[in-house]
This record gives C-alpha cells, sequence and structure tokens, in this order.
C-alpha cells in the first residue's frame, strides 16, 4: 500500500533521511515522490545513486520501488528536494525503514478507528496522531503505551476522550508489544585533564551495570559534549523504570567520586 502521509511541514530538513517511492527512471537519474511529506516532488541525480560506476541506473533502482535517501538540497520557491541514496549507510536505511512500517502500521489503524467513529482523516491527524507522535515521539509508540498502560497513556498525550475506547480496541488487538524503550540525555563535564577518561569511566560502569540485568539491552550515543544519550530496551515498562534508577544513582555516586559534574534529563514523552 502507497500511502502518502500528512505532515505539519511542508519540506524536509537538510541532511534529513525519508522513504520515497521512485515515479520516474531516466538516464541523467529518477524522480520520486517523498511518501512522508504529502507526496512531495524529488530528484535523485545519477551521481548520487550509487558509490561504485554504473553502466545502467536500473541495475540499482526501479519504478515503484521504495527507498530510504537523505536530502541533500531544498529549494523553497519551488517546493522541491533533491536527495541522495548513496549517502544513506545501511545501518540508516535499516533504521529509517523499521520507523516507515511502524509508522504506516500505527496511522493505518488510527484512520480504521476513525471510520469507526465517523471521525475524517484530518481529524485523525490533529486529535491522535501529532499528538501521539509530539508526546511518546511516534504514533506506535503512543500505541504500544495505550496497550501496556490503557486510557492514562492516552489522556497523558492529550487525545480526546471519545478516541480512547476504539484505540484501545485496537490497540490490544493489532499491536504487538516486542520491546519497549525508555530514552534519557545525561549531562557529564570535567575540566580536568583526565577529564575524558573519567567520564568514558562513567559510561562504561553505566553500560556493565545494566548489563547485569537479564532482558535488558542498553545504547549509549554521544550526542554532542557534554551530552549523551542512553537508550534502555526491555520486556516492560516497569523493569526498566527500575534499571533507569539503579543507573542513575550508580551514575550520580561515580560523578560525585570522580568529580565530574553530572545531570540526567528524561526525553520528552519518556
Amino acid at each position: 500500500m502507497n500511502l502518502a502521509l500528512k505532515n505539519r511541514r511542508d519540506l524536509p530538513d537538510v541532511g534529513e533521511i525519508v522513504v520515497g517511492t521512485i515515479k520516474e527512471v531516466h538516464d541523467f537519474g529518477a524522480y520520486m515522490v517523498i511518501d512522508e511529506y504529502n507526496d512531495l516532488r524529488a530528484f535523485l541525480p545519477w551521481s548520487e545513486v550509487a558509490t561504485r560506476a554504473l553502466k545502467n541506473i536500473n541495475d540499482v533502482i526501479k519504478e515503484n520501488q521504495k527507498l530510504a535517501v537523505k536530502v541533500i538540497r531544498v529549494y523553497r520557491n519551488k517546493g522541491q528536494v533533491d536527495v541522495s541514496l548513496k549517502r544513506v549507510n545501511d545501518n540508516e536505511r535499516k533504521r529509517k525503514m523499521m520507523y516507515w512500517k511502524r509508522t504506516l502500521k500505527a496511522i493505518n489503524l488510527i484512520l480504521m478507528a476513525a471510520k469507526q467513529i465517523n471521525k475524517s482523516e484530518d481529524e485523525a491527524y490533529k486529535e491522535v496522531i501529532w499528538r501521539l507522535e509530539d508526546y511518546f515521539g511516534d504514533a506506535m509508540a503512543g500505541l504500544e503505551n495505550a496497550s501496556l498502560e490503557g486510557k492514562e497513556a492516552l489522556r497523558r498525550a492529550k487525545v480526546p476522550a471519545e478516541w480512547h475506547d476504539v484505540l484501545l480496541d485496537y490497540a490490544k488487538k493489532y499491536v504487538e508489544i516486542k520491546h519497549v524503550q525508555i530514552s534519557v540525555y545525561v549531562n557529564l563535564k570535567s575540566m580536568d585533564p583526565d577529564g575524558i577518561d573519567k567520564i568514558k569511566k562513567i559510561l562504561l560502569d553505566i553500560k556493565d551495570e545494566a548489563k547485569k540485568h537479564e532482558g535488558i539491552d542498553i545504547k549509549i550515543y554521544a550526542i554532542g559534549s557534554p551530552k549523551y544519550r542512553i537508550d534502555l530496551i526491555g520486556p516492560d515498562y516497569k523493569t526498566l523504570e527500575n534499571v533507569l534508577d539503579k543507573l542513575n544513582s550508580k551514575a550520580e555516586k561515580m560523578a560525585k567520586e570522580l568529580k565530574v559534574t553530572y545531570s540526567f534529563e528524561r526525553i520528552k514523552g519518556q
């Protein structure tokens, strides 16, 4: 199903990875529509298709193929963008396509729920989809939370009460909970000559502590000094909250001992 999603923004940003569908293939490149930006028209130049030399562009791309591409130029006056396929690495492509599939499933479920209570597509986006995205990060995460926590998750996202019963029904029936995630930011700063080593030690100890708990996975990303992002993945939110409390206590204690400035911030909606 080729569903064009509604977006509150008319155009993506340079560097953003988006999902699009190839519509025309030519010797000089290809034209596609960006599915998550209201079928925005995009051009994929020949030179941005692959890192290796190509004899025939059709060896890599074909009409109606769905691809994750990176925006490299934005023409705001024309309402068009140029994109690159070769600048998206395998990990970025897998993450984006997984997110895309989750989003499609969530939106299809919400639109089916809308029909059941005589709501329009526009109302579904304004009253549910965008509110879930704002609070939980994406619509499927909102439905997952609703499946686990019930109507309270929908109330927190300020979804109108008239949607609660039908959304909860669809979430319980069709949303499979494989794992849940909690994400936080931590700030670690030291002016000491060996400050980088001290910060690494704290992050490694946090990782080791998390691995002591069965069924818990942890990922740590450097956002930009002094901020780091920590993702905790596990079977349920209660377990993750308990693990997170232990990690936070350990990090605070170590930071104090090593004279490293430490702060902890929950990511919005987590």
